[in-house]
């Protein structure tokens, strides 16, 4: 249905759009001098939310608007058809990583003042830095390799089966609405299922930006916790597989 071209290029516009407004609204609560500073869980679930309905409308034309290789790798499994998952897997990638950087620039002057205190006190000051690889990825709570897999399973099950059942209801795809629903849907597990990691429930949303994160010219920015990075990779497409098996089997 859609061509090579097409997906590349709407996977990539759409994840971007997705991660310029999730990191965004990251930084937005984490960062010194940022008016949104420490405005809680809610605003960034929500803001999660709001960017899979803006990236996932934008793509939807071209690409369908997968935005995650877990939905892509849920999607091929029930219906059989690989040959075009690595393109959807390389926009997905490649967009992550542009929604990243189009963050980082839109709150430059935070990054760099990223320290306690006052902004012309930075380069002095004897605060502790604002962290900043959680704007970017996943950290957990607590740190337990088997107990954060298993969240972020089952977590990606609860993405990605509700995704293909939506398939099942008459009219949910041509009105747009599915779109929407998905977008709350997201909301909900952050809300409900994200407080252990954080719910990546991605593997590009967590792994692209990691890797822009490593490059960045950020102050004070500390490490980007790659003995952590395989979980929120294997977590989400393990949850993707899985979701797509129950769903060939149960509908």
């Amino acid at each position: 249905m859609y061509s090579n071209g097409d997906i590349f290029v709407g996977e990539i516009i759409g994840t971007a759009i997705l991660i310029l407004l999730g990191a965004g609204v990251c930084a937005a609560v984490t960062l010194n001098h940022s008016k949104a500073k420490a405005s809680g869980w809610v605003v960034i679930a929500f803001g999660w939310g709001f960017g899979v309905l803006a990236g996932a409308y934008t793509a939807g034309p071209l690409s369908g608007g997968h935005l995650n290789p877990a939905v892509t790798l849920g999607i091929a499994i029930d219906t059989g058809e690989w040959g075009k998952v690595w393109i959807y897997l390389l926009g997905q990638m490649v967009g992550a990583m542009l929604g990243a950087v189009l963050a980082y620039l839109v709150y430059y002057a935070q990054f760099s003042a990223n320290v306690s205190g006052n902004v012309k006190d930075k380069v002095t000051s004897a605060h502790q830095p604002t962290p900043t690889l959680g704007i970017f990825s996943t950290i957990p709570e607590i740190r337990n390799p088997v107990a954060n897999v298993v969240t972020e399973v089952i977590a990606t099950i609860a993405l990605v089966l509700p995704i293909l059942a939506f398939g099942l209801t008459k009219g949910l795809g041509e009105s747009g609405t599915q779109t929407l629903i998905v977008a709350f849907l997201v909301v909900g597990i952050g809300l409900s299922l994200g407080g252990p990691t954080g719910y990546a429930i991605n593997p590009a949303r967590d792994l692209g930006p990691r890797i822009v994160h490593t490059f960045l010219p950020i102050p004070n920015k500390g490490t980007s916790d790659w003995s952590y990075a395989w979980i929120p990779v294997a977590g989400p497409l393990i949850g993707g597989a899985l979701a797509g098996l129950i769903y060939n089997v149960a509908f």
